[in-house]
């Protein structure tokens, strides 16, 4: 049986999803498992997830996965490459094959950039353009231009460039599985076909209709669940930046170059989250970067702590096919139960981060303490 993985959000889950499925299966046959690793209740732009993570999880299995982990929120709040490389990390365990969409569906060719992005000469060239001033996601484009590389650079072929990183530097025995992504990552109309994430969590907060991009067997589940969005916990978020300390700042992920200073003192300052992060941004860092830095800086989570190797990782949800393969897993250790508690310091990370979701639930604040009681999700 052929075991291929998906890296996803699901922040929410579309059609266009449950296509990327049954392409799995038109390529791999109708017996193969889909395993996903899905971002929990934080997402890699450095915010909440609009649902819950087990929602999300139980809606990805009735529309044709057949086992879901969670990437950690060490993993899940990382950088392109950070975030890559965690999930690359948790499937080469189970599976034979990753697919991703792309703009561009040409592995071979992602394979080939991904060796120059890992090459000396690479570092040597990016450290040139970024000398020169230039933001890291352009010194990039230039310093591969320069290398005589092809410069993906459209959303989602950066990102699989990343996933071919990661396979290429950990040795994963994984294929690549590229195919080909319709329609606008970013777009703010959510189109019939090929709707996007970011067009149906717009639709979501302001009250329209979403559901009906929804595959069907999802809709039931994901309807159940409570809104969670970043302005419903920006006060929490403000109270949490105005207490910090200058050694906590200092502290925090991405803040290299002096840029966590220019941070706390637009946090202490600012009165609104959108305040604080224009005043931090300059051309040289990306939007997406602050973002992540203030969602940390919320969370407790410090670069050391982003820099630490996986413990382990959290099952979400499952069917007879996925549990097939988790006893297969089983002697590793490495993957857990929702809610089992584990003597290592990243379990209270994990109880912490659960309870300050409650905090960015629109309709009321969520009680604490929920992380203990979280179960497996299991299907037929």
């Amino acid at each position: 049986m052929k075991r291929v993985g998906i890296v996803c959000e699901y922040n929410p889950l579309h059609l266009g999803h449950q296509r990327q499925m049954a392409r799995i299966r038109q390529e791999f046959g109708p017996e193969c498992a889909i395993v996903c690793a899905m971002s929990g209740n934080f997402v890699q732009r450095g915010a909440p997830a609009i649902l819950d993570k087990t929602l999300r999880a139980s809606a990805a299995v009735a529309c044709g996965a057949d086992l879901v982990f969670e990437l950690p929120v060490t993993v899940s709040l990382s950088s392109a490459e950070g975030f890559a490389a965690g999930a690359v990390q948790i499937l080469s365990r189970v599976c034979d094959a990753l697919c991703f969409g792309t703009e561009t569906a040409d592995a071979p060719a992602l394979l080939d950039t991904a060796r120059v992005l890992l090459s000396p000469a690479f570092s040597q060239q990016l450290r040139l353009e970024l000398d020169r001033g230039l933001s890291f996601p352009a010194a990039r484009q230039k310093a591969l231009e320069a290398l005589e590389a092809a410069p993906f650079s459209l959303p989602n072929d950066i990102l699989a460039l990343e996933y071919a990183k990661a396979v290429l530097s950990q040795q994963s025995a994984m294929a690549l599985f590229p195919i080909h992504r319709p329609g606008s990552y970013h777009a703010q109309q959510a189109d019939p076909e090929n709707p996007s994430a970011t067009a149906l969590r717009c639709r979501m907060e302001q009250g329209q209709d979403w559901l009906s991009f929804v595959p069907a067997p999802a809709r039931e589940i994901l309807s159940a669940g409570d809104l969670h969005t970043l302005n419903a916990g920006e006060r929490a978020m403000l109270a949490r930046l105005r207490w910090m300390t200058e050694d906590e700042f200092a502290a925090l992920p991405y803040g290299s170059e002096g840029l966590w200073r220019k941070f706390m003192h637009a946090s202490r300052q600012g009165s609104s989250l959108e305040q604080i992060l224009t005043q931090t941004k300059s051309k040289r860092y990306t939007r997406s970067r602050l973002d992540r830095m203030a969602m940390c800086a919320f969370l407790g989570i410090s670069r050391e702590m982003l820099e630490q190797p996986l413990p382990y990782a959290r099952i979400l949800a499952c069917n007879s096919r996925g549990r097939e393969i988790l006893r297969s897993e089983k002697k590793s250790g490495f993957f857990r139960n929702p809610g089992q508690a584990v003597e290592d310091p990243f379990w209270t990370l994990e109880q912490r981060v659960q309870d300050l979701y409650g905090l960015f639930c629109v309709e009321g604040i969520a009680p604490g303490g929920q992380e203990k009681g979280r179960r497996l999700v299991c299907t037929p």
